[in-house]
């Protein structure tokens, strides 16, 4: 799970986040860990950072730090809890294109947590609306865009007709 707030062990290093999680999965050595933890930090742009300990890395750079850690797990289903909430506006648009370029190689089922739409559109192929009190399905809405995406995809008409459709449904 990829929680909004960071939520990484402060006292071990970059790659001591990673490899913890793969000790948790079972890899017992130590050579094969550290090998491992490298590949999963290429994965989310942290190559060269696993000497680094989490409080000197911005935010994206920590959430890529948790997506690492998350995936070092193999989990078949990745839970996000509104992950990019807490970033800039840039540093959330590069977070989306990693997380689609991380999920198009890991092939994992992502159930992603979000109170953006446009973000949702983006990244999902089912979006699933709750009501506010108590949270129950309103309505489930296929996103038929193709992939690859593209952040200018947000332009398309096809694109900005969904937004209207999930806003409209948030509004009743």
């Amino acid at each position: 799970m990829v929680f909004q707030a960071f939520s990484c062990f402060p006292w071990l290093t970059v790659r001591g986040n990673v490899e913890y999680a793969l000790r948790l999965r079972g890899v017992v050595d130590r050579r094969s860990r550290a090998v491992l933890a490298e590949e999963f930090l290429g994965k989310v742009g942290l190559s060269g950072f696993g000497e680094a300990y989490p409080r000197t890395l911005s935010g994206g750079m920590q959430q890529r730090l948790a997506i690492a850690r998350t995936l070092a797990r193999e989990p078949d289903i990745l839970l996000m809890d509104e992950p990019f909430g807490s970033l800039d506006s840039q540093t959330r648009s590069e977070m989306q294109d990693l997380l689609l370029q991380v999920w198009t190689g890991a092939e994992k089922t992502v159930l992603f947590v979000t109170h953006d739409v446009e973000e949702a559109l983006f990244l999902a192929d089912t979006v699933v609306v709750m009501t506010a009190r108590p949270g129950r399905v309103r309505t489930e809405i296929q996103v038929p865009i193709a992939r690859p995406r593209r952040p200018d995809v947000k332009m398309e008409p096809e694109f900005v007709s969904l937004r209207r459709e999930v806003t409209a449904v948030l509004r009743t």
